[in-house]
């Protein structure tokens, strides 16, 4: 009997957002996920996406896709165990190198512009220590993965350039400000997408300079769906609350930087995302109305995308004011001065506490979470025949 072209099986994808500290959310559900599956060792998705700090539990996965038992493990031994100064540099000397260089610009000392408010060697150091991308080929080449994409945003160019690498029946693709760009995927790459803007770094790849993939990324899921993705789940790292009536809060003081700073990450990391699920269900429903036999004769292309989003069930705002005070005080000090340590500028902070009691807090949402629609993932992961 002739098999069955691996460009045309069904493929389920997983989307993996930004959100920096936030992003051991989706260990927590990707801990589920194992636990409900018969043969943890196999691999549900086929094809990964990953963006900012979920471009590295993407990676991780795709480097592991031969054990997603394993690939779990590692994820979770990680980031039971994440420190600040595995992320960035927390030290004195550190703080305040960054900061002399910030006062010096300021001061017109300097003609030189710093680069970041904080040095984030110490994750590059990491990722190529403990990273064999090497594997990602060995992995699409034995079947166990199809295709790895990490987005990335050109800060030149203005382009959300998804990098990705797959097997040969993978195409490059071309849309309005984003573009699919086939590419062995290194530890640059992660770097570049989990820039977070002013916080870290840009990345340069090839000949421009790249920075945190969600900040042009005005498609979040279509990545999967270009690789060739027939359902998706997504893990969101913030609330998606349909028709919720914003609560009305009276504010008398002006928001402190924090506070601006938290509510831009909070749009460039939840916003889109939420307006491109709701997007492809509106999609869905139009095409649940068009008969099969329409879409044929006139020649379009288009079906129905099965949607599974899981997402926190309580504002991680709250979360971050029971564990900031496990920062060290070199960042408390730094992130005081801004306003990010008290209850309105607790955003900002959730973004940058990489401490195993605030990461372990959201393993443990992320996976009462997923097993609380345990019968939805495990009908989502069925429908691929892969449990």
């Amino acid at each position: 009997m002739a098999s069955i072209p691996e460009s045309t099986k069904s493929k389920a994808g997983l989307i993996l957002s930004g959100g920096g500290a936030r992003a051991a959310y989706q260990v927590g559900v990707l801990k589920a996920v194992r636990d409900l599956l018969p043969l943890p060792e196999k691999n549900p998705f086929p094809i990964v996406c990953g963006t900012s700090a979920g471009a590295v539990n993407a990676a991780t996965l795709a480097i592991f896709a031969d054990n997603f038992g394993a690939a779990v493990g590692s994820l979770l031994e990680v980031w039971e165990n994440f420190h600040v100064n595995h992320v960035y540099r927390s030290d004195p000397i550190g703080i305040a190198r960054v900061g002399a260089r910030w006062l010096a610009a300021m001061m017109l000392i300097s003609r030189t512009s710093p680069m970041s408010l904080l040095d984030n060697s110490p994750l590059a150091e990491m990722l190529s220590r403990n990273l064999d991308f090497g594997r990602i080929q060995e992995n699409i080449d034995k079947g166990c993965l199809y295709a790895v994409s990490i987005t990335c945003s050109g800060y030149t160019s203005g382009q959300s350039v998804s990098f990705y690498q797959g097997g040969p029946g993978t195409e490059a693709w071309e849309r309005t400000q984003r573009v699919g760009a086939a590419m062995p995927i290194r530890v640059e790459h992660l770097m570049a997408s989990a820039a977070l803007p002013f916080m870290f770094p840009a990345v340069r790849i090839n000949r421009e300079y790249f920075g945190d993939g969600t900040m042009r990324q005005i498609a979040p899921i279509s990545p999967a769906l270009h690789l060739g993705a027939d359902r998706v789940l997504v893990v969101s790292t913030g609330q998606q609350v349909a028709n919720a009536e914003p609560p009305r809060v009276r504010g008398h003081l002006y928001p402190s930087v924090a506070q601006i700073a938290g509510h831009a990450l909070n749009s460039i990391f939840l916003d889109s995302l939420s307006v491109d699920i709701e997007i492809l269900n509106r999609l869905n429903r139009t095409i649940s109305l068009i008969p099969p036999e329409k879409l044929r004769e006139a020649g379009l292309p288009l079906r129905q995308i099965k949607v599974l989003v899981i997402s926190p069930s309580q504002p991680i705002e709250r979360m971050v004011v029971r564990h900031v005070n496990e920062l060290p005080w070199t960042v408390r000090f730094l992130l005081r001065g801004i306003g990010a340590m008290n209850r309105n500028g607790s955003n900002l902070a959730s973004y940058l506490l990489f401490e195993e009691g605030y990461c372990r807090a959201l393993i443990d949402l992320g996976y009462q979470d997923t097993m609380a629609r345990r019968a939805e993932v495990v009908e989502f992961l069925r429908d691929g025949q892969e449990i």
